[in-house]
């Protein structure tokens, strides 16, 4: 591929940050339920000229206290409903693209789809939704469930959900909407589109009640690794946040789902794979080692332990310094805990050294260095065709992204991997992502012509 591709990057920017002991650092002070705490956040990342402010979410608290006092002691449980934080933050920001996550499983297409145009209109083309398909029994319990859908159901609900909502999403033309006073003509009836779906899952008449956003679509993100997950992204995201322990996972990562593209009639560069990055940049790497080191002394061995049991099961009644045993608690294993199996595995981790390896990131890619160190690397996954871009994931919040944005993307911008002023004032141009056509409008012209033809 060729050299010095841009690099796209967004900030995943929930909470106090993405260490485990990042909400005890000394510098993060008060409460993530603050908008001025988000604004401060979402500000930094928009000067470092970042695509996508990004906010994961769950409908629940996701993690039990397993093993007992783990949860009282983790950071992060309570935090804002997504949408309505990023509407509020669309009126402090002016380019960034603003992503929150949504489940398939306990919303309902029209809803989803009313609210992300919503957000597209007050952003003037910045919106992003991040589609999950709510894994946890915890999650399940807050809504009238003991337990949560099996993956097939989960993913077979989600690919309809996501084909209703873009379908309602094309409702009206993008100029169906002529509000003629003199003829008293308030929309073209030519250009709205009933959508009238019937599937296993849904029943959606339509149309959506809100006109066509700036953006079309807004964009859609995408961040399962199981199989369900990936074929979903190939079908229908625009944007993928995916978790890479190593370069040569995520080059595996990327040329399978980018493969699976060509049968859904896209082509790779219509899909941009992002993976999660933890940067920690320091004027020398004895200075960014002691800095991450501050953040893991930070780390109660309860804290840890809970932070695994979810993916791997309860091992509080293991020595801490001791291997993983052979058989699992958990028999339900994530594609992610089986990433964490695999590394201590490989390495020998102890059960300590494994909780401390995923303090920092959950599994995802670490890097402590320099700025040319990190700038080294990222260009290397880039080039290489391991990513387009990543979302930074920082230590804590706001100073760990300070540091990345002071830091890094100096460095990136002197080697000319990274814009120096945004090009673009929606989210799809920034990324470089087509505006998608009107697939109703489309399918009335068919079978017009058709009838026309008969």
């Amino acid at each position: 591929m060729a050299a010095n591709r841009q690099i796209h990057l967004g900030v995943s920017m929930i909470g106090y940050g993405y260490h485990l002991g990042g909400w005890r650092h000394p510098d993060v002070a008060g409460t993530s339920m603050s908008l001025d705490h988000y604004t401060r956040v979402l500000q930094s990342a928009e000067r470092g000229l970042f695509d996508i402010g990004f906010l994961a979410d769950g409908v629940g608290i996701r993690f039990s206290d397993e093993p007992a006092g783990a949860l009282s002691r983790s950071g992060g449980h309570t935090h804002f409903e997504p949408l309505t934080l990023l509407s509020a933050l669309s009126m402090v920001t002016t380019h960034i693209g603003l992503v929150a996550t949504a489940s398939t499983t306990y919303n309902e297409p029209f809803h989803i789809a009313r609210k992300f145009a919503s957000l597209d209109h007050l952003s003037g083309g910045r919106a992003g939704w991040n589609v999950v398909t709510s894994a946890t029994d915890l999650e399940a319990r807050n809504f009238g469930r003991d337990s949560a859908l099996d993956a097939e159901q989960r993913y077979d609900r989600a690919a309809e959900f996501v084909e209703v909502v873009r379908g309602l999403w094309d409702s009206w033309e993008d100029d169906a909407f002529v509000r003629d006073k003199d003829s008293g003509i308030y929309f073209d009836p030519e250009k709205a589109h009933i959508l009238d779906h019937k599937g296993p899952h849904f029943q959606v008449k339509g149309p959506l009640n809100a006109t066509r956003s700036p953006q079309g679509h807004p964009v859609i993100v995408q961040a399962g690794a199981s199989e369900q997950g990936r074929e979903l992204a190939a079908a229908t995201a625009d944007v993928v946040y995916a978790a890479s322990p190593t370069m040569e996972h995520a080059q595996a990562y990327y040329a399978d789902v980018k493969g699976r593209m060509e049968r859904y009639g896209r082509a790779p560069d219509e899909l941009k794979i992002m993976p999660g990055f933890m940067a920690v940049p320091g004027a020398s790497r004895a200075e960014a080692e002691e800095r991450y080191e501050q953040l893991q002394d930070l780390v109660h061995p309860l804290v840890g332990l809970g932070a695994l049991a979810s993916f791997v099961g309860d091992l509080s009644d293991l020595p801490l310094d001791g291997p993983l045993p052979d058989e699992l608690p958990n028999r339900r294993m994530s594609s992610r805990g089986r990433i964490f199996v695999d590394l201590a595995r490989e390495k020998g981790l102890t059960i300590r050294q494994l909780y401390l390896s995923i303090a920092g990131g959950n599994g995802h890619y670490r890097l402590i260095g320099t700025p040319r160190d990190i700038v080294d690397e990222m260009q290397a996954w880039v080039e290489n065709d391991a990513a387009d871009g990543f979302n930074i994931l920082p230590t804590h919040l706001p100073g760990g992204l300070d540091d990345v944005v002071d830091q890094v993307v100096p460095e990136l911008q002197r080697r000319g991997l990274y814009r120096t002023a945004y090009q673009g004032r929606t989210l799809r141009e920034n990324l470089g992502l087509k505006r998608p056509d009107n697939l109703l409008a489309a399918r009335r012209a068919a079978l017009a012509a058709a009838a026309q033809g008969a």
